[in-house]
């Protein structure tokens, strides 16, 4: 396998700097897959929209975290799982729904949990949702809007799980307590 450089704001290319900025004004640190995305500078330009434009859909932070880790533990992602653990306690989600996403058990409440399964299909069927998944989805309360932030949402993870599987990213030290194997 090939090493990735872990670029910092002295190593990275030129058009990678000021996105590494803000990575580092957003969060306090420059995250390990900014720093292995910054090699290049269009796919963390990429990435770094699309995680704004997931922060700024119709979805509140429980249905973000929902999808996040239903991508992110579906695809077996070591780097993800834990850093959307992490993210998800910042954001006052309830550890429940983030143990059990992470545990692939169904979620309590009836909503989010037909949101988890929606997302699984999708994923797993390529978008190839067949109608009756579809009307399961809009008869939990959701709406067409949401529908395509699924598949926003599932783009942005596609970016980050296959960038943390072809390069092996660490996982940054504030997330590693929450280090995830995926079940067998």
């Amino acid at each position: 396998m090939t090493d990735f450089t872990l670029h910092d704001l002295e190593s990275a290319p030129a058009d990678a700097k000021p996105l590494l900025e803000g990575s580092q004004k957003s969060f306090g640190m420059i995250p390990n897959l900014h720093a292995v995305m910054a090699e290049a500078p269009g796919l963390l330009e990429g990435y770094q929209t699309l995680h704004r434009l997931v922060l700024e859909s119709s979805f509140n932070n429980d249905e973000k975290t929902v999808v996040w880790q239903s991508v992110n533990v579906e695809h077996e992602c070591h780097y993800c799982v834990p850093a959307h653990s992490g993210i998800a306690r910042s954001m006052g989600v309830d550890e429940a729904i983030d143990d059990a996403l992470r545990d692939k058990a169904p979620l309590e409440d009836a909503k989010l949990e037909a949101l988890r399964t929606f997302t699984l299909s999708v994923v797993r069927n390529r978008g190839n949702v067949d109608a009756a998944e579809v009307k399961a989805f809009f008869d939990a309360g959701y709406e067409q809007r949401q529908l395509l932030e699924v598949v926003l949402v599932v783009a942005q993870k596609v970016m980050s799980n296959y960038v943390n599987h072809i390069a092996d990213t660490p996982i940054d030290e504030p997330f590693k307590k929450f280090a995830w194997t995926p079940q067998s």
